[in-house]
């Protein structure tokens, strides 16, 4: 048996039909559509307003068009994981509820909760599935409905957030040059006070309280975050491309997680890329935390080719960063 490589060999992905642009946004809120632009980036965002609808719809829209696209046998996959923060219930896991509305009858599933840097913490342990041996087909699916603690009364957190979903089949192959090749992670842990919701779990239970002062919505310190974002994805984005030999010459792409335009161009100087190289879709889609990544890999794929070099980089609550690098696994435009 030759080297077990895990590879993505297919993608899909949902974004909800409505579209919350600047200008709705400021009839709802004090804002303007120059300050969101000059500051983040961002003109719209997709939001899903179906009542008793959740996360779990989008992933399961996300997935089904990735099983469409690629012909996987449903019944040979053998995992299916959720990265999400928005998750349908406390418990069961979002997982459980797609793998059954999809049919998969030979798979388990779970959700991990790494905020914006779900789906790449996720990718890395999905990697190490496949190539132990055990496991020859994942699906992984990165999926957040963020308006669902989007407070539309803050004018520093409500223009930032949108909700969508993508899915990726990863797949165990041998003795080839595509794949997951190399990672970086780490946790601050210091995080906390600058970005988290303050009600809902179990050290501040939901209550007439809680809701009454709004405590269940994204409360976010923005400079310090910043702040933090810039310094940590530049220098994971350097040491990764560094111990891999890496260059602006041989490096095809940059997928940043989609947070603030500053920010992602800030990454982009650091590592002296051309714009060209740097994937961005903040301006139509905001920050759809997990979702970030693999939408914009979906909404990019034809320009995609097999062996591309490509890092994928995210900061996120915690404060949780990291950096990988993958060679894409087909050409997207066939």
């Amino acid at each position: 048996m030759g080297k077990i490589k895990a590879v993505i060999t297919g993608i899909g992905g949902y974004l909800p039909d409505y579209i919350l642009d600047n200008e709705e946004l400021s009839r709802m809120v004090d804002t303007n559509d120059e300050w969101i632009t000059t500051r983040v980036g961002i003109k719209e965002r997709h939001i899903l307003t179906e009542e008793g609808l959740g996360t779990s719809y989008m992933a399961r829209k996300a997935a089904r068009q990735l099983i469409e696209k690629t012909g996987v046998d449903i019944d040979t996959v053998d995992a299916l994981i959720v990265a999400t923060t928005t998750a349908d219930y406390r418990f069961p896991s979002t997982a459980s509820i797609v793998l059954g509305r999809l049919g998969l009858k030979n798979a388990f599933a779970f959700d991990i909760s790494c905020a914006c840097c779900g789906f790449i913490y996720t990718l890395d342990l999905v990697a190490n599935m496949i190539e132990s041996g055990r496991y020859k087909k994942v699906i992984l699916i990165g999926a957040e409905k963020m308006s669902s603690m989007t407070d539309y009364k803050d004018r520093a957190t409500c223009p930032l957030f949108g909700d969508g979903a993508a899915a990726v089949l990863v797949e165990a192959k041998e003795d080839v040059e595509e794949g997951y090749i190399d990672s970086y992670f780490r946790t601050d842990g210091k995080g906390l006070p600058f970005l988290h919701m303050k009600a809902g779990g179990s050290v501040c239970p939901a209550s007439h309280f809680t809701v009454d002062h709004r405590l269940h919505y994204i409360y976010q310190e923005g400079r310090t975050v910043y702040r933090f974002a810039v310094q940590n994805m530049s220098d994971d984005c350097l040491l990764i491309a560094e111990r891999n030999g890496l260059t602006k010459d041989n490096l095809d792409w940059v997928v940043p997680h989609q947070a603030n335009l500053r920010i992602i161009e800030a990454v982009a100087k650091r590592l002296e890329l051309p714009d060209e190289k740097v994937i961005v879709n903040i301006e139509r889609i905001g920050n759809s935390s997990a979702a970030s990544i693999p939408l914009a890999l979906w909404e990019n794929e034809k320009r995609f080719k097999k062996g591309d070099n490509m890092i994928l980089t995210a900061f996120g609550a915690g404060f949780v960063h990291g950096a990988s690098y993958i060679k894409w696994g087909y050409d997207g435009d066939k």
